[in-house]
């Protein structure tokens, strides 16, 4: 393979008005005459091209295209070793150098060798002896439909890395979404569903408070007081996700937590006293690592509510109703360290945990009702 540097005499490039974009295209002469690779190339060089490359046989041509960059191949069909019909089979049959752009030069009784070439996938063809016109057409033509080949692929690039970039964005959001709303419920907003609410008629909700919290917020920096809260409450939201509920919110150290929604389930009451009797093993957990000293009340009761998705620039999934305020009434007036639960969990619970009887409790909306301490639950 030859470089071929172009002589003051040949070129005559400054004569021509040739696009820069073509006068940087390499372009490989195949041939295995010395002779006739001078005359193409002192007639490229006339038409502005000064990056050159040749070759004198089929497998040198080869060997090239696989070195260098190739932007159009002038290709001669009689060659020793390896002839045009042999390099243009093997190019074309080669995904990476599929498209590179092939003239192929034959003689007027090579005719039905060129007819198969055409057909293998040569760009264009140019009789022995060439004419510098049609020469000069041909390869502007094959350049031409290079660069548009190219740009396509660009631009075919560009809307695949858009896509990809698109996809990402879109598993973020959804990821977001989930980490917000419960599945079903990201569903139905992916489908555009605006208004999105439901009632169930059976559900079990858990209110929690950390107890000593605030004492320990003014012993501590911002930063290692939300890590420590967080710390905490991903122990929470991993135990609720093993068990099959829904977290509802966190308030500052507080934490609200649901069984048998959006998917009903008959066991809801007992998964939920399940999340509250192991929250407090979470947090024995948690002080033993962090040398802390938080204590927890927590309350459950069951019944209707109303859920649905709030908000317009951030959403909140959240519960209405009477049964919501009679949980958190629960938890306000339980004990550090204990569960308090209503009558209707305690019913709902069918005598698989161990409860303990407390007192008539006043309970805003519903006057005096008999309340439990949820203990554990009974082994089997």
């Amino acid at each position: 393979m030859e470089q071929t540097n172009i002589s003051t005499e040949q070129s005559l490039a400054s004569n021509q008005n040739i696009d820069p974009l073509f006068a940087a295209f390499c372009i490989l002469v195949v041939d295995d005459s010395r002779t006739l690779r001078r005359i193409l190339i002192r007639e490229l060089n006339s038409l502005g091209f000064q990056n050159i490359l040749e070759a004198a046989d089929g497998v040198e041509a080869i060997a090239t295209v696989r070195e260098k960059s190739i932007d159009l191949m002038l290709l001669d069909m009689e060659m020793p070793e390896l002839d045009g019909l042999g390099v243009l089979s093997e190019l074309k049959s080669d995904e990476v150098y599929k498209s590179l752009p092939i003239i192929v030069i034959s003689g007027a009784e090579q005719f039905d060798k060129t007819i198969k070439c055409i057909e293998i996938g040569a760009e264009d063809y140019l009789p022995k002896p060439f004419d510098p016109i049609l020469l000069r057409a041909r390869i502007f033509s094959s350049l031409e439909k290079k660069r548009l080949r190219d740009l396509d692929q660009k631009h075919l690039e560009m809307l695949n890395k858009e896509k990809e970039l698109l996809e990402f964005e879109q598993m973020k959001t959804e990821k977001l979404m989930l980490n917000i709303l419960p599945k079903p419920i990201a569903e139905r907003l992916k489908k555009g569903e605006k208004n999105i609410s439901g009632s169930y008629p059976e559900v079990t909700i858990l209110f929690s408070d950390l107890v000593g919290f605030t004492k320990m917020s003014s012993q501590k920096s911002a930063a290692d007081l939300v890590k420590l809260l967080n710390d905490l409450f991903s122990r929470f939201d991993k135990r609720g996700e093993n068990l099959g509920l829904e977290k509802i919110k966190t308030i500052g150290d507080a934490y609200m937590a649901v069984g048998g929604l959006p998917i009903p389930r008959s066991d809801h009451a007992e998964i939920v006293a399940d999340m509250a009797l192991g929250m407090f093993e979470d947090l024995a957990a948690f002080n033993a690592e962090n040398n802390a000293e938080l204590n927890m009340r927590i309350g459950l009761n069951s019944g209707p509510v109303v859920a649905g998705v709030i908000g317009f620039t951030k959403f909140s999934y959240d519960l209405w109703g009477n049964t919501v305020n009679t949980a958190s009434r629960m938890e306000s007036t339980s004990l550090p360290g204990r569960i308090q639960i209503s009558p209707a969990t305690q019913e709902a619970l069918n005598d698989k945990f161990i409860l303990e009887e407390r007192e008539l409790m006043e309970c805003k909306g519903l006057g005096q009702i008999m309340t439990h301490f949820l203990n554990g639950r009974k082994s089997t």
